[in-house]
């Protein structure tokens, strides 16, 4: 737990948080540079194929086999970048035996973390909880499924009695922003099935996730003065409002849960002649996923019309799609995962990620790739928290796995 413990504070202050507009891979320089601390590490802790690929970011390494049958090799995943939330001066707190109660994260901000807010926290009494300070983000998404990859790594060199088949493990930038595995190198990973290490709560397991479009939508106005405008002025700002108003009002995250897929406008900016927004879609039906697609076509096509101009101009890009079109053909790494928390006593809950992971991209391109829960809660803002009691856990999780692989 103290070595747990340590490396993830270590690497949780490190700002790392990736760049949406940057055109580089990494998209910024102090993932480079996070990188290059990560390649020192694991070269000192006496893992093989140590590498940085200068093509896409990634941090890579191998543990050999220890046994003479031929087992299938397995991979572990994660990535080292944070989302778009204050990630300077990162100061994280260590609250031990945790009561259950509020815990003050910054006194003179009185930003509180509250079981009454969280109640999720009411489950973790008695653990060691780590959060911020109030004014950050921690980067537990997903700084503690690295920590917990290298752990479960050092356990099983320290005991070489647990037989195990070659082991692969890869750690990437640029996840939070959606360009993470675009340039994955499949064939130097070469694994039969891997893992991400992405989740969230004890006993997660999910290999289902959304299929993810972007749609922005260009407006484009008349401006004239408002004194004279009869007749004359389109403002783009409520030609926003009408596009808008014609998707569905409930069909939006804030309304849906579980495979219940949405439309969700991330931004926008608005002028009285021009104007951009920033949509994203998703859903777990691929069917469903390519209607959302085609009705934000067909709202842009209704109102040009309408206008008798194109006041309305769209582009779509597919992100990302649903992994499980992937894993449900090859089970493994689903049937291990099950088995090994199952021993581990850890009652496993399968569920679709609302979202995505590396996992997604990685098990259309060969590798089914699930994701494992690594302990954290409210990413991407001044709440994160982690359990390291649960931390502790993904890493028996992942030396199980590993274990039970070699006896397959």
């Amino acid at each position: 737990m103290e070595t747990l413990l340590e490396r993830f504070i270590r690497y949780a202050k490190i700002n790392t948080r990736s760049d949406e507009n940057s055109t580089t891979v990494p998209s910024t320089q102090s993932q480079v540079a996070f990188a290059r601390l990560l390649e020192s590490d694991l070269k000192a802790l006496g893992l093989s194929e140590v590498k940085i690929n200068p093509k896409n970011g990634f941090v890579s390494a191998a543990l050999p086999s220890n046994v003479d049958a031929s087992v299938d090799p397995i991979g572990f995943i994660a990535h080292f970048d944070t989302a778009d939330f204050n990630a300077e001066n990162i100061q994280p707190q260590v609250i031990e035996n945790y009561n259950g109660k509020d815990i003050l994260l910054n006194q003179a901000q009185n930003i509180i973390l509250s079981p009454s807010v969280f109640p999720s926290l009411l489950d973790l009494k008695g653990h060691t909880l780590i959060t911020t300070d109030g004014t950050t983000l921690l980067g537990a998404d997903d700084k503690a499924g690295l920590v917990e990859i290298i752990e479960a790594m050092i356990y099983l060199m320290k005991h070489p009695e647990i037989k195990h088949g070659r082991i692969k493990i890869a750690f990437g930038p640029d996840e939070e922003i959606g360009r993470g595995a675009d340039l994955f190198d499949v064939k130097d990973f070469d694994t039969a099935f891997a893992y991400t290490m992405d989740g969230a709560t004890l006993g997660e397991l999910e290999y289902e996730s959304f299929n993810a479009a972007k749609a922005t939508v260009k407006l484009h106005g008349v401006s004239v003065h408002p004194g004279s405008a009869k007749d004359t002025m389109i403002s783009a700002n409520k030609l926003a409002m009408e596009f808008d108003a014609l998707l569905p009002q409930n069909e939006v995250p804030e309304h849906t849960e579980g495979r219940e897929g949405f439309y969700f406008l991330a931004a926008m900016s608005t002028e009285i002649e021009e104007g951009i927004m920033h949509y994203i879609l998703r859903d777990h039906d691929k069917a469903k996923f390519n209607l959302r697609k085609e009705q934000i076509l067909k709202n842009a096509a209704y109102l040009n019309d309408k206008y008798k101009a194109e006041r309305f101009s769209v582009t779509l890009s597919d992100q990302y799609y649903n992994m499980k079109d992937v894993i449900q053909n090859d089970m493994r790494s689903v049937d291990l995962a099950l088995k090994a928390m199952k021993n581990l006593g850890i009652e496993s809950n399968i569920s679709p990620i609302r979202g995505g992971t590396d996992g997604s991209k990685i098990s259309f391109m060969g590798i089914p790739t699930p994701n494992l829960f690594t302990g954290g809660a409210n990413y991407h803002g001044k709440y994160e928290y982690v359990s390291l009691d649960v931390m502790k856990k993904a890493v028996e999780t992942i030396v199980e796995i590993v274990r039970l692989n070699a006896l397959t």
